[in-house]
């Protein structure tokens, strides 16, 4: 993916791992934009796809940051360790009224609903709860040629996704705030 104004973005599945026991599905997602690089490590449970642990490497010029992300789905709760250049900073403690997701996996948790037409809506929490709406479907046109493609947003309004209207279910654009 492009990350604008100047920087790339790499999504890669890994498949199947083991995480102290369990069946993880892995995930990264790497972002370089000028000086700064962000590596995550995302383990998500295989049949829900929500997120268990998220291992975050960010390197910024004079420093680097190090974040562990731990899920409870059953609690609908989430802790986030902060380590700045290989010291314990501070530690986050979050709580919903329902699973969270992770930002990075819900254009492919997207892709994965089965009957979709303009209307279809759902809550999802990072931890704090949007209502994702699916608005149109809508031709985008991309560098690699047009697609059919289905245009979610969310409520309050902090991100858009464009998913391929096709069997494959690509992201083929993820517009956010941040």
């Amino acid at each position: 993916y492009s990350v604008k104004p100047m920087g790339r973005a790499e999504y890669a599945d890994l498949g199947i791992v083991d995480l102290q026991g369990q069946k993880r599905r892995l995930v990264t997602f790497k972002t370089k934009v000028a000086r700064f690089e962000d590596l995550e490590k995302i383990y998500a449970d295989p049949l829900s796809g929500f997120p268990i642990r998220v291992e975050r490497y960010i390197s910024w010029p004079l420093s680097k940051e190090y974040l562990i992300e731990e899920y409870s789905q059953k609690n609908n709760s989430l802790k986030v360790k902060k380590y700045k250049n290989d010291k314990f900073i501070k530690e986050y403690s979050f709580k919903s009224d329902g699973p969270i997701h992770n930002a990075i996996l819900l254009p492919f948790y997207l892709r994965t609903i089965k009957q979709l037409s303009v209307g279809w809506n759902a809550v999802v929490r990072f931890p704090n709860a949007f209502k994702v709406s699916l608005v149109g479907i809508e031709e985008i046109k991309l560098p690699c040629g047009r697609f059919s493609s289905y245009h979610f947003t969310s409520t309050p309004h902090k991100f858009d996704i464009w998913i391929s209207n096709d069997s494959y279910r690509i992201p083929l654009i993820i517009k956010g705030a941040g």
